[in-house]
């Protein structure tokens, strides 16, 4: 007497819930992710006749932002004109692509932002761009 075999199962991964995991998944990353947006003084930058977006990647570029009382606000954090160097110094050491973005206000002094500007130097960030509105 012949003894017959069972035919074979298939083993498969089910992929009816495939799509449910898929989903949960998605909203998960979506709910755990925070974009971080650049908020920083409100300023009302200057009007300038040609403007060139930067070609530094995002993650490069530091925002300084002066408002006209004068106010210096780096990374959300308002300090004075005397400790910029000391903030950006070691920011600098560890990102040699680092740029500046100076976005200061229309009607701040001149005499702040040469200050800032002077604090740059000492840092040695010598990479500055100057943030402006297209007329």
């Amino acid at each position: 007497m012949a003894i017959k075999r069972k035919s074979k199962s298939r083993s498969g991964i089910p992929t009816a819930t495939m799509s449910d995991i898929i989903f949960m998944l998605l909203i998960f990353f979506m709910a755990a992710t925070s974009l971080k947006t650049v908020e920083g003084l409100k300023v009302n930058l200057p009007r300038a006749r040609s403007i060139a977006k930067l070609d530094t990647p995002k993650q490069s570029v530091l925002y300084v932002f002066i408002d006209r009382t004068g106010r210096i606000s780096i990374q959300d954090k308002l300090m004075e004109t005397d400790v910029v160097a000391s903030v950006i110094y070691p920011m600098r050491r560890n990102d040699n692509m680092l740029t500046i973005s100076l976005r200061a206000d229309q009607e701040t002094q001149m005499g702040i932002i040469s200050d800032v500007q002077n604090q740059l130097r000492d840092a040695s960030a010598l990479k500055v761009n100057y943030s402006a509105k297209h007329k």
